[in-house]
């Protein structure tokens, strides 16, 4: 456990693709923290309400509480509440939001994913567009939706172990395969990359390895190769690709985590 806080604290989640460079704001090191929490949370409820299958939708455990398809659109409805009020990005309601939620939570399984799924990649939008936390009404707003989508990945754990499956944060690291790369080709790698303002990862090579140690904290985590310029840590789902410009230089690093990406700019 201890290793995986470790490795949480070197590697930060990833800004949402395709915004647009004059509303994309560069969070700090703290906004960035909420992100990678937001991130943590919202993609394992994705992969949970994903591997359960479309049969199960409408179970739960007593009559009292919600089913599977009404949690989802409930997450769905309390995402854009929520992530609404910490900016001026405002959702665009249709006529299907208007419907009872006895109703939206008996839409077919992929509906309610991928509205879930759109839901979450709307409030990574309006938490990248801030960036500071400049309030304390900020800060609760923040608060209550991360832990909103804590609170509701723990109740659709339970229900996933009641149903005799395992749920995403329970499930170990895809298996990767780790090729020899021989130690003169690590040098060029070595630096300190900025993933955002106070935030960065020194890279450094040692015993013929790649290490990275973020300026947050926590002790270095070993890369290791899968390709001459894609690495992975092993002891979670987390994979560094390095980029070069057309002379060949190593310009930075891009973070995979999450199914999101994080560039970093080599600062030397």
């Amino acid at each position: 456990m201890r290793r995986r806080v470790l490795i949480a604290a070197l590697l930060l989640p990833a800004s949402l693709a395709g915004q647009s460079s004059a509303t994309r704001a560069t969070p700090d090191g703290v906004m960035l923290s909420f992100v990678r929490f937001a991130d943590i949370f919202g993609s394992r409820l994705v992969d949970a309400f994903d591997s359960i299958p479309a049969a199960k939708y409408e179970f739960r455990p007593t009559p009292v509480q919600q089913t599977i398809g009404y949690i989802a659109q409930h997450v769905e409805n309390a995402n854009y509440s929520l992530c609404e009020g910490m900016g001026d990005l405002k959702p665009k309601p249709t006529a299907k939001d208007s419907l009872p939620d006895t109703v939206k939570a008996r839409w077919p399984k992929d509906t309610l994913v991928t509205r879930l799924r759109a839901s979450l990649r709307f409030c990574a939008d309006a938490m990248e567009r801030i960036p500071q936390l400049t309030s304390p009404a900020l800060a609760s707003t923040l608060l209550a939706f991360e832990t909103d989508l804590a609170e509701h990945y723990s109740q659709l754990s339970v229900y996933m172990r009641l149903l005799g499956l395992v749920p995403p944060s329970a499930l170990p690291p895809k298996k990767r395969t780790a090729i020899d790369l021989p130690a003169a080709a690590l040098p060029p790698y070595v630096g300190v990359y900025e993933l955002a303002q106070g935030v960065t990862i020194d890279v450094t090579a040692r015993d013929g390895a790649l290490y990275a140690k973020s300026s947050n904290g926590g002790a270095a985590v070993r890369l290791w190769p899968e390709t001459t310029t894609d690495f992975f840590v092993k002891e979670a789902d987390i994979q560094v690709s390095f980029t070069r410009d057309p002379a060949r230089t190593v310009t930075g690093l891009v973070v995979h985590q999450f199914g999101r990406d994080r560039p970093a700019k080599k600062m030397r």
